[in-house]
């Protein structure tokens, strides 16, 4: 690391911070944060305040608005939200980054998967513990460690963290999409694979429901004055499922069926429950319209009406222009840290897909090194906890030090 002697003096400061590091992580990981859990999100939030106290930054709490959802008896329900956090510092700096990460999780309030387990010295399992509490605190160690340097007042930043990215960050969004015009940069602390690659280019995902109405009837006396929404639905279902192959690289995925009742009444509601993930916006426009198509086939049913929500929540984030220079540059600097940056394409989405749908380059995986997330199994490797700070505080001081690369500041047209 002889370049970097400048740097030296507060990268090697993180090393102090493991063990409280780590005692955080293990705390935050038994809060249940689940996107549901209003509660317990507001208990992460409380926790998380008193964690980014020490960097002195302009503090928001932000309430967002409610949204609705298809409950599974096709009525519409409201959706309530955690509140977004957002602490920002130096906004009329010369160089502004954003640095953002969900604080909820996928976990239910009546999971079983509530309490973290060191499996070996080197590994913790835990709900949260990579995706994304270990994100949330790499920000605030590389934060500190900015701070404390010489080359803080160069660069000012804003974290943004969110408490609705499991469900697609649709009551967030907006919020995202306004910080990201401002800043230069972005920086995201989804986890990285075990062996510390990256994700490049991700698809682009849409979660919908398809609300289909029949008429019941009575299965004995009146079968055939029904119309079965489920029957209705199951041919939806295939309808969809036969797209796959058909709309480029685009998949289909039915997650789910709500419906019925006893078998002795012909079902008069239902809900297919789909999931859309894109390679490009043309993907896009053509699933959307094979949809159409398939909610007008289900209305020419006699007695059978179709009503699709939901939408295109993230954009196809292609590895291209300022995204790709500003991977190349985090991979020269990762070089002088004796870290292998390499990255590669993945089938997923974050907040890294709506940071580059509103123009902002970005990477999306800097956060712990670890896997099996949305499972009881996930998990993070403990020796990433301050090497993953590093990369992240160099990353903060070459920008402060005025050592940006020229292609990644927003006056250059």
């Amino acid at each position: 690391m002889t370049k970097y002697t400048k740097f030296q003096p507060w990268l090697d400061w993180l090393d102090q911070r493991y063990d409280e590091t780590l005692d955080r992580l293990k705390s935050w990981s038994a809060i249940n944060s689940g996107t549901g859990n209003i509660e317990g999100l507001d208990r992460m939030r409380a926790e998380i305040l008193t964690a980014f106290a020490e960097l002195d930054a302009q503090t928001r709490e932000i309430d967002l608005p409610d949204t609705e959802a298809v409950a599974p008896d096709g009525s519409i329900a409201p959706v309530r939200y955690g509140k977004v956090l957002h602490f920002s510092k130096r906004p009329q700096a010369p160089v502004r980054v954003l640095l953002c990460i969900h604080y909820d999780t996928v976990f239910a309030i009546d999971s079983p998967f509530q309490t973290p387990r060191l499996i070996d010295e080197n590994t913790l399992n835990g709900p949260g513990v990579a995706d994304a509490k270990g994100g949330i605190l790499t920000i605030l160690n590389a934060l500190s460690a900015l701070e404390r340097s010489p080359f803080a007042n160069g660069i000012g930043w804003d974290v943004i963290l969110n408490p609705d990215e499991e469900t697609g960050s649709i009551g967030s969004a907006a919020i995202l999409a306004e910080q990201a015009r401002a800043a230069d940069f972005g920086m995201l602390y989804e986890p990285a694979l075990e062996d510390g690659t990256l994700a490049g280019a991700r698809k682009g995902s849409g979660n919908f429901s398809i609300r289909i109405k029949g008429r019941a009837a009575h299965a004995g006396r009146e079968f055939h004055a029904g119309r079965s929404a489920m029957v209705a639905a199951s041919d939806c279902v295939m309808r969809l499922d036969g797209l796959n192959g058909k709309v480029g690289k685009a998949t289909f995925n039915i997650g789910k069926i709500d419906g019925g009742g006893p078998v002795n009444v012909v079902p008069d509601t239902a809900v297919v429950r789909f999931n859309v993930r894109v390679s490009n916006h043309d993907e896009r426009h053509q699933a959307e319209d094979e949809i159409a198509k398939v909610i007008m086939a289900i209305n020419t049913r006699d007695g059978i009406t179709a009503e699709l929500h939901g939408r295109f929540g993230r954009a196809p984030k292609p590895m291209a222009g300022k995204t790709l220079a500003l991977f190349e540059w985090v991979r020269e600097l990762g070089h002088d840290l004796d870290l292998d940056i390499a990255w590669k394409a993945t089938g997923g989405c974050c907040d890294g897909n709506n940071l580059a749908e509103a123009g902002l380059p970005n990477i999306d995986t800097l956060g712990l090194r670890g896997g099996l997330i949305h499972s009881d199994q996930e998990f993070v490797k403990l020796d990433s906890l301050i090497e993953r700070a590093r990369l992240s505080a160099l990353i903060l001081m070459k920008a402060g030090a005025g050592d940006l690369p020229d292609a990644l500041k927003k006056t250059e047209i």
